[in-house]
């Protein structure tokens, strides 16, 4: 399958941000271009202060330092989060770019699959691909504790 049809089969995984940054990523077979998106992403990552940075807010599992808060807005989730490795740092920015503005039930909704889809298994090392989708599912715990609540 050639680089087109690759691009041309993504499916919807329930976030416009997410299908498009998926598309990027599939659009190269060259895993440095795509660690370099991922460090692009890591440079506009929202800052989450130091202050916030606290144990209930840490994801476990990872190697890195990461922390992440999504702070429910009119309904919509609003991210921020922070790593002190810049791969790890980007994946989280990738995460928080695909599920920002999403309702906490849309959040919820999101199979963990689409990481698969971004082909950046190979680039990264077990214990990087592991955090990935720890991040991913932390937020997903947040999303659900925003929806028992609402």
């Amino acid at each position: 399958m050639d680089e087109s049809s690759a691009v041309s089969c993504i499916q919807d995984h329930g976030s416009e941000a997410l299908n498009e940054m998926i598309k990027k990523l599939k659009a190269t077979s060259d895993s440095r271009r795509r660690y370099e998106y991922v460090l692009w992403l890591a440079k506009k990552l929202p800052h989450l202060p130091e202050e916030m940075r606290t144990e209930s807010l840490k994801v476990k599992g990872c190697v890195s330092q990461v922390f992440v808060l999504g702070e429910l807005l009119e309904g919509r989730l609003q991210w921020q989060g922070y790593s002190d490795a810049l791969i790890t740092k980007g994946l989280l920015a990738f995460l928080i770019n695909g599920l920002n503005n999403l309702t906490p039930a849309e959040v919820v909704a999101i199979s963990p699959n689409f990481i698969a889809e971004t082909g950046l298994q190979g680039s990264l090392t077990p214990s990087r691909a592991n955090g990935f989708l720890n991040i991913f599912l932390n937020m997903q715990a947040q999303a659900k504790v925003h929806t028992i609540n609402n």
